[in-house]
């Protein structure tokens, strides 16, 4: 394990369709096309209360001894990160500790400009957008904002600023953007970025997935391969999850991470850390491991390294979706941490 996922809050101010679809449009979608949504499926958010969320110095301390452990790679993530009062303060923590190789955030964006400069200054290396629609009226109906303009000036400032790579992702639903694949990939060769197509998970709060709303990977790849001139991109990292190709220019690329019909979990070496203070070994655990309490009840670096080493050791060796023993895992992306 050298991957590191660490979720700071479990809020969000977006409300997208594959996470939280909690608006009208959502709703409308949901039940228009399967026509099994019988009753109202927009629900009350409980939140963790704040008392149950991990303070900054409880995160660094697990961080720590993650890192101690062989962990090279912290990636922050929410809910939205940027919601989380001082984020800048955690990250200059988290890159003091010595022996992590990358550290980088997953936003959607639209409070980035607001700490852009203090994250990088704090020492934020690379960033993550969410955006999945150029189109106004689409942006607004998958994510619940009308924020589509401060995302994309917030992409343009992490360039500005030195964010390197910049990424994108987009998560494709098959009747709600998958029209725009084409559109998003030119987008990724003009803004010289890499833009990652990722397939339609179950992990919405409201049970909405359907198999028929995956946009598999190959179609995505075979659809872009007849507009571009794709070549094929070799990276080191034999644990990434993205397959890549660039535009054969020198602008940007496009990666499809295809987990529903293409599964990478034999080389997965990620371990997740919730807002609450739970380890999930795989998105889809259906068994968190309590850091929280030892945190709190007075254990030491060395027995957090053991529970840590124990937690690994019962890392699953797929998500079984698709397999007539798949359950939907009780939180959402939202709550685990992307």
């Amino acid at each position: 394990m050298r991957d590191l996922r660490v979720s700071v809050t479990d809020r969000c101010n977006f409300r997208c369709m594959y996470c939280l679809p909690e608006t009208e449009a959502a709703e409308n979608f949901y039940r228009g096309r399967w026509g099994n949504l019988v009753e109202s499926t927009l629900i009350a958010r409980q939140w963790q209360p704040q008392d149950k969320i991990l303070r900054f110095e409880e995160i660094e301390r697990a961080v720590r001894v993650a890192v101690g452990l062989g962990v090279e790679k912290i990636r922050i993530t929410g809910g939205e990160p940027l919601l989380r009062q001082q984020i800048e303060t955690l990250v200059g923590k988290i890159a003091a500790i010595p022996g992590i190789k990358d550290l980088a955030m997953t936003t959607n964006g639209f409070l980035f400009s607001k700490k852009a400069r203090a994250l990088r200054d704090a020492g934020l290396k690379r960033v993550s957008f969410s955006l999945d629609s150029l189109q106004p009226d689409n942006f607004r109906k998958i994510t619940g904002r009308d924020g589509l303009n401060a995302v994309l000036e917030s992409i343009d400032l992490a360039k500005e600023l030195g964010f390197t790579p910049v990424k994108v992702n987009a998560v494709v639903i098959r009747g709600i953007n998958d029209h725009e694949i084409e559109a998003l990939a030119e987008f990724a060769a003009e803004k010289n970025i890499s833009l990652r197509f990722i397939e339609f998970m179950p992990l919405d709060s409201n049970r909405a997935w359907q198999k028929e709303l995956v946009v598999p990977g190959k179609e995505i790849l075979n659809r872009l391969q007849t507009q571009f001139q794709l070549q094929p991109v070799q990276s080191a990292n034999t644990s990434e999850t993205a397959r890549r190709w660039s535009f054969g220019n020198g602008q940007g690329e496009i990666g499809i991470i295809a987990p529903v019909s293409e599964p990478f979990c034999g080389h997965c070496n990620r371990v997740r850390l919730t807002a609450d203070g739970k380890i999930r070994t795989c998105l889809f655990s259906i068994v968190e491991h309590d850091l929280r309490e030892m945190l709190r009840n007075g254990a030491s670096d060395a027995e957090i390294r053991r529970f840590m080493q124990a937690v690994v050791w019962q890392k699953e060796d797929r998500h079984h979706i698709g397999e007539p023993e798949f359950v939907q895992p009780e939180r959402t992306m939202s709550c685990i941490g992307g």
